[in-house]
C-alpha cells in the first residue's frame, strides 16, 4: 500500500478536500524513546519492526501555523527564516503536503518554530510532523481523532506518532500490512518526582538522517537480528518500572536499550556513529557519578546528546556536575 492509501482511508469524504479555514496553528511536544524505535518493517508507510515508548518533554516541542497563499509555491518559515524547499527538510515538508492537496488547491505558508535543534536527535522530526498535521486538521476542518492523526503523523516521521500526548506514549508496532493498528496512545502513569535533563553537547545536524541509518542497521549488522528480543525485554522492563516509580529500574533498562541500539549502528556497514568525544565524556562522568551513589542514568537517540534520567531531590547536585543542563520536571 502507499501513503496515499492510508489517508484517503481515514479521511473518507474529506479526502482532497479544499481547506476550510484560511489560518490553522498547533503544537506539538517532542518526546525522547526511553524504549527505542529503530528500523522499520515497511518503509513506504514508517511501520517499526517493534514496539516503543517514549516521554514527552512538556513544552520543547513545534508551533506550526499554515497560511493559504496565492502564490504558485509553498513558502517555507522556519525559526522565523525562511528555508528553501530543496533542503532535506523542507522538501520532507512539502511532498508530505502533498499528500493531502490536489493541483489546483492553493499553496501554503508554513511557519514552523521548534525550541530544540533541528536534526541533533532531539526528535524535532517528531514534533516538527506531528505539529503539521494537527494544524492541517484544523485547516482542512477533518475533525479527526488522535489516534488517527497519530497515524497520519506517523507517514510523515514514525517517532511524529507519539508526539500527540504529555507524558508517557506507547506507539503500537502492530501487525496488519495497511499498519492501521501501528498507532500510539498515553501509558497512564503519574511520576512528579521524575525529571529529563537535556545534556546538548551539539546543535549541529547529524550527518546521517535516520531513516538512512535505520535502514542501513537492518540491512548490514549482524547484531540487528537481536533487537527485537531486546525490545521486547526493555519494553516491560521499562513499563514495570514506571508503573512502580522505580528509577533505579527505568533507567538501567533505557540505558540499556539505548546502548544496544548504538551497538547495532556501529556494527552495521559503514558502522554509524553519532557520539562525540563530548558524548563519551559525558557517559563516563554519569557512570562515575553513579558508582558513587547519586541515581542518574542517561538515553541517546540518533545525535550526540545525552537525555539524562534521574529524580527531583538530585536536581541540586546534578547541576554542579552539568551546569548547562536543561532540567524538564514532569
Amino acid at each position: 500500500m502507499h501513503k496515499k492509501d492510508i489517508i484517503q482511508l481515514l479521511l473518507g469524504k474529506y479526502y482532497l478536500h479544499a481547506p476550510q479555514h484560511e489560518q490553522a496553528t498547533a503544537f506539538a511536544p517532542t518526546n525522547i524513546a526511553l524504549c527505542k524505535y529503530w528500523g522499520k518493517r515497511d518503509t513506504e508507510l514508517n511501520l517499526p519492526v517493534t514496539s516503543s515508548l517514549s516521554i514527552s518533554l512538556g513544552n520543547k516541542g513545534a508551533s506550526t501555523t499554515l497560511r493559504l497563499l496565492s502564490e504558485a509555491e509553498d513558502v517555507l518559515i522556519l525559526n522565523g527564516s525562511p528555508l528553501e524547499t530543496t533542503t532535506r527538510f523542507g522538501k520532507r515538508v512539502v511532498e508530505f503536503l502533498d499528500l493531502f492537496r490536489i493541483q489546483q488547491q492553493p499553496s501554503l505558508r508554513i511557519d514552523i518554530n521548534m525550541n530544540i535543534p533541528l536534526a541533533a536527535g532531539l526528535a524535532s522530526s517528531a514534533c516538527g510532523f506531528a505539529s503539521l498535521v494537527a494544524a492541517l486538521n484544523k485547516l482542512y476542518g477533518w475533525g479527526l481523532s488522535l489516534q488517527d492523526l497519530s497515524i497520519l503523523a506517523r507517514l510523515g516521521s514514525g517517532s511524529a506518532s507519539r508526539s500527540f500526548w504529555s507524558g508517557f506514549v506507547e506507539w503500537h508496532a502492530g501487525i496488519q500490512a495497511d499498519g492501521m493498528d501501528s498507532y500510539s496512545e498515553p501509558f497512564s502513569a503519574a511520576w512528579p518526582e521524575l525529571c529529563i535533563g537535556l545534556h546538548v553537547v551539539s546543535h549541529e545536524a547529524k550527518p546521517i538522517p535516520s531513516r538512512e541509518a535505520m535502514q542501513r542497521t537492518r540491512e548490514t549488522s549482524v547484531l540487528y537480528r537481536s533487537w527485537p528480543e531486546q525490545v521486547q525485554r526493555d519494553l516491560l522492563a521499562i513499563k514495570q518500572a514506571i508503573n512502580q516509580q522505580d528509577i533505579s529500574a527505568l533507567g538501567a533498562a533505557a540505558e540499556t536499550n539505548a546502548l544496544a541500539m548504538h551497538a547495532t549502528m556501529l556494527s552495521a556497514w559503514p558502522p554509524i556513529s553519532y557520539s562525540l568525544p563530548a558524548t563519551t565524556a559525558a557517559m563516563h562522568a554519569i557512570w562515575q557519578l553513579r558508582s558513587a551513589g547519586l541515581v542518574v542514568y542517561f538515553t541517546q537517540d540518533a545525535g550526540p546528546n545525552l537525555k539524562l534520567l534521574f529524580l527531583k531531590k538530585d536536581i541540586e547536585l546534578l547541576s554542579k556536575h552539568f551546569p548547562s543542563l536543561e532540567i524538564i520536571a514532569l
